[in-house]
This record gives C-alpha cells, sequence and structure tokens, in this order.
C-alpha cells in the first residue's frame, strides 16, 4: 500500500484483523513520507522550509518507528497477516 486512501476498505471492516492491517499500514505511510522529507531536509534538497523544529519531527519519526515495532509484535503473536 502507498497511499492512505489504499486502506479505506480495511479500515471500515467489521473484522477486528482487517482494521489493524490498516492501522499498521496508515502508520507506515505517515512514516515514510515523514522519513524521506527528513531525509531531504537533513540533505538539503528539501523544497520548503518546515514550520516545525526538525528536533521536534525527528523525535514523531523514532515514536512511529517504535509504534510500528508494536504493532508488528503484535501482529506475530496474534497471527495478523500484514502483508496479505
Amino acid at each position: 500500500m502507498n497511499d492512505l486512501k489504499d486502506t479505506i476498505e480495511l479500515m471500515t471492516s467489521a473484522d477486528y484483523k482487517e482494521r489493524f492491517k490498516a492501522e499498521y499500514w496508515q502508520t507506515k505511510i505517515r512514516f515514510v513520507k515523514l522519513h524521506n522529507m527528513v531525509i531531504k531536509y537533513e540533505g538539503g534538497t528539501l523544497n520548503f522550509e518546515p514550520t516545525c523544529n526538525i528536533k521536534i519531527l525527528k523525535s514523531q519519526l523514532e515514536y512511529m518507528r517504535n509504534y510500528l515495532f508494536i504493532l508488528e509484535l503484535r501482529a506475530e503473536i496474534e497471527r495478523v497477516n500484514l502483508w496479505e
């Protein structure tokens, strides 16, 4: 999944495992976008100046990384295949 709109069907499912997948993929999509922005900022190629301090954005990125880890661990324990 590459876009948040790709998660709509999962998010509206009656099955909690499908909603769980949507939560994971929505977080993953946002993480990748923020990660790419921070990389461009650090590399001096970002085409705008963020209004938020880069340290805050990096902190958000770290929390998102940890949250993704927890979701992946929970998926393993609960036998939720995030990639099907």
